[in-house]
């Protein structure tokens, strides 16, 4: 039989790891074991931020529609709740977005739930 020389799955596996934690700092870069501590924690933490990420998107359009809204006599509560009246199917995504960059489209629905 022919000589096989084991290194180069164990090198790639390293090699692999060691890149995943590229600009970590001291030892999580450098180290195999802590790199692949410091993968497992980063990977929880992302996914938990990604779920946070919604939230973090809904208040800011809260935020957008209430300013938005103030000057035109209406709190963002109260405006929702019209709007569930009226039967206006519009998410608040859409409504920020109309908020921000067309406030007078985002008048014009005010105006149509008033």
């Amino acid at each position: 039989m022919t000589r096989v020389k084991r290194g180069t799955t164990s090198a790639k596996r390293r090699r692999n790891v060691l890149a995943q934690v590229k600009g970590y700092r001291f030892g999580r870069s450098k180290k195999e074991i802590e790199a692949g501590v410091a993968i497992a924690h980063a990977g929880q933490h992302a996914f938990a931020h990604r779920k946070d990420k919604k939230n973090v998107f809904r208040r800011l359009w809260t935020v957008k529609m209430n300013a938005a809204l103030r000057p035109l006599g209406f709190s963002y509560s109260k405006f929702i709740n019209a709007l569930k009246l009226n039967n206006i199917i519009l998410d608040r995504k859409i409504l920020a977005l109309l908020a921000e960059k067309h406030p007078e489209t985002f008048a014009n629905v005010v105006n149509e739930v008033k």
